[in-house]
């Protein structure tokens, strides 16, 4: 906390690029140092999704603080997110600024959005009754265009399609994708109007998890950014580091349960790192795909099968396509060596190189969906275990075949 003291002198528009810049947790340090009106200016004008992914890394003395500073709405708004899990869009609300009862009319209402303009943004204007049921909505264009006396209920839009707080947002990308609102109205289970979000911060959440999937596959947190200090970068990412070391160990137990015949085959060591190249790069293909359709929705329960047998087609034909290039260098090779034994050998790497492939393809398509089963990220840490299942296949595989036939 000390550290960060002298942040309090930083310029506003500085200190906003910094947070943006920095994870949630850097990002805390950096407001807690703050007056309580910079530090809400700043919050206010980042994505309310990121902005309460900073405020839970607050102390809880210092979100009490801010919470006591901002605006009653604001408040009731920080604590009802809060209640929401993560990745959905109860997480990512805003207040609704500009809301209605349906028996005011257009002047009134044209008087109200006028004020509301000087502090927010108003988009629509959404009509509510007494309980606070979303009856309908107002437009801009509706208010120029109608009555001065008019009443809203009369002039409103009805049947307003609305997201619930519990949609996850892949869920919600999907009912909004062909809409293209700038705001969408968020309703409880009854219909209550309980906040909104804007169609851009939901399409940058969309496009930061994207962008944070591929380091997941390899165990990079995605609250990690350029400006995290490495301290807590060494944090996220040594752990996964362990694990593939503990996955890496057991690789190499496979290769030392044929340790014997390696010893009698040197040239055998040669083709390693080729099946286990070739092997996980079929796999990571594999995984990528099906990450890509988790992503985008098209992975249905239905189409998972047909998705496995693809991908083991795919890895029986692209397994033996370079398992003939293969067999050819393995032939030349062992030749030059004047090995007794060269078109077995050959014979050997080709079968292995299939079989690793079908395997290393149907695997890649299948751990995802095991961790999304189990409730896991499909994509976390997804290309550790998958390289952990492919070395000891291809490896396995390869030497065994050479224990029974040459060795």
């Amino acid at each position: 906390m000390n550290e960060a003291a002298p942040i309090e002198t930083i310029d506003p528009a500085l200190l906003l690029t910094t947070v943006r810049r920095s994870d949630p947790r850097s990002a805390a340090d950096l407001l807690a140092a703050q007056a309580d009106a910079v530090a809400l200016q700043v919050l206010r004008n980042l994505s309310t999704a990121v902005a309460h992914d900073i405020i839970a890394e607050l102390e809880p003395a210092r979100r009490d603080e801010l919470s006591a500073a901002a605006s009653p709405e604001e408040a009731l708004q920080w604590s009802r997110n809060r209640s929401y899990a993560a990745d959905t869009i109860g997480r990512m609300m805003e207040v609704p600024a500009a809301v209605f009862p349906p028996e005011l009319t257009v002047r009134e209402t044209t008087e109200r959005v006028r004020e509301i303009a000087k502090r927010a943004f108003v988009t629509y204007g959404f009509v509510v009754d007494d309980a606070g049921v979303l009856c309908g909505l107002i437009t801009m264009r509706d208010l120029l265009l109608s009555g001065p006396d008019a009443r809203l209920r009369d002039v409103m839009l009805k049947n307003v399609f609305f997201l619930q707080p519990s949609m996850k947002l892949e869920e919600a990308m999907k009912a909004v994708v062909y809409r293209h609102f700038p705001v969408y109205p968020v309703c409880d289970a009854d219909q209550r109007l309980i906040g909104q979000i804007r169609g851009q911060s939901m399409f940058e959440e969309q496009a930061f998890e994207i962008s944070a999937q591929a380091g997941r596959m390899v165990g990079v947190d995605k609250e990690e950014r350029l400006a995290t200090p490495w301290p807590r970068s060494l944090k996220f990412r040594h752990p996964w580091l362990q694990l593939n070391l503990v996955t890496a160990f057991v690789a190499a137990a496979v290769v030392g349960l044929f340790q014997e015949t390696i010893d009698k085959v040197v040239i055998l060591a040669m083709f390693l790192p080729v099946l286990a190249g070739q092997s996980g790069n079929t796999g990571c293909q594999a995984l990528a795909v099906a990450l890509r359709g988790m992503t985008l929705g098209e992975l249905l329960p239905e189409k998972q099968k047909a998705l496995v047998a693809k991908e083991g087609l795919l890895g029986l034909l692209n397994g033996a396509l370079v398992g003939v290039t293969a067999a050819i260098g393995m032939f030349v090779v062992a030749s030059l060596q004047k090995h007794p034994s060269p078109l077995i050998l050959s014979a050997i790497v080709f079968i292995a190189m299939i079989g690793s492939c079908v395997i290393s393809g149907i695997a890649g398509a299948v751990i995802p969906l095991i961790l999304k089963r189990f409730g896991a990220d499909p994509a976390t840490a997804s290309s550790i275990f998958l390289t952990t299942a492919t070395d000891v296949v291809s490896m396995g595989l390869f030497l065994g075949l050479a224990t029974m036939l040459v060795a």
